[in-house]
């Protein structure tokens, strides 16, 4: 998935020294590329990077205005185009130079010239196809547990997984963290949280989304939420500056 986005100051403010909003980079369990002008990310000022998982909240602001093109991995497969397994940025931002030399200029240009969102997905698709390296696929058992974790939005015991695949759980764990990064039932958490933020955004009551996300109670909700997004889901969402079209 891909998506194009713009973030500006209200008319007639004045662009600040320190970051302008402060907002939950977006909750999905996915690894990205992210490209355009400098924002800071978790504390790091940064252009176009490339991000694992993170199993903690992590904020994002600009500088006045901020459009770029961000581009979401599979898990498995991430390490195809960006050269290095995925577990090695969790919790990390990496520059794209540091990954894809000049070649991450040259997607940058090419990006910012496109006339519109249809045109940057495809310059984006293009490029970044000639990036692929041949290698090994993930590991069919391993994305069956992925799938499974993502079908039930956390909510599936891992013991019953790793018997679906003939596995220990301990064995299923070790496998996670050297391919993903994090062990499944942190992953599991994650999935639980990202299904909740999503009904915490149409609107949906707090006592409904506690209960439909597979929460024991409300305090499980509210400590899940605030270690993984950084506010408890009564602040949800927290924007100040809302996106626009891009």
């Amino acid at each position: 998935m891909s998506i194009g986005y713009r973030h500006r100051l209200p008319p007639g403010a004045r662009p600040p020294a320190a970051p302008y909003a402060s907002f939950p980079h977006e909750l999905c369990i996915a690894p990205r590329l992210s490209l355009g002008p400098d924002i800071e990310v978790a504390g790091e000022r940064i252009g176009s990077f490339a991000a694992g998982l993170w199993d903690r909240p992590v904020t994002s602001g600009h500088f006045g205005e901020q459009a770029g093109y961000e581009l979401y991995l599979d898990l498995l497969d991430a390490r195809r185009l960006l050269g290095v397994p995925i577990a090695q940025l969790t919790n990390r931002l990496v520059r794209l130079d540091d990954l894809f030399g000049s070649f991450a200029g040259e997607l940058a240009e090419q990006l910012a010239e496109a006339r519109d969102a249809a045109a940057r997905h495809a310059v984006a698709q293009r490029l970044l196809a000639r990036r692929l390296i041949e290698g090994r696929a993930g590991s069919p058992k391993l994305r069956h547990v992925l799938g499974r974790l993502r079908a039930s939005r956390g909510t599936a015991r891992i013991e019953a997984l790793a018997a679906e695949v003939g596995w220990s759980r301990r064995h299923l764990s070790a496998l996670f963290r050297a391919e993903v990064g994090l062990a499944p039932k942190t992953l599991a958490r994650l999935a639980r949280a990202e299904y909740a933020a999503d009904l915490l955004r149409a609107g949906r009551p707090l006592a409904d989304v506690a209960y439909a996300a597979g929460y024991a109670d409300q305090p499980h909700f509210n400590r899940d939420f605030r270690e993984f997004v950084g506010c408890p889901p009564g602040e949800f969402p927290f924007v100040q500056d809302m996106p626009v079209a891009a």
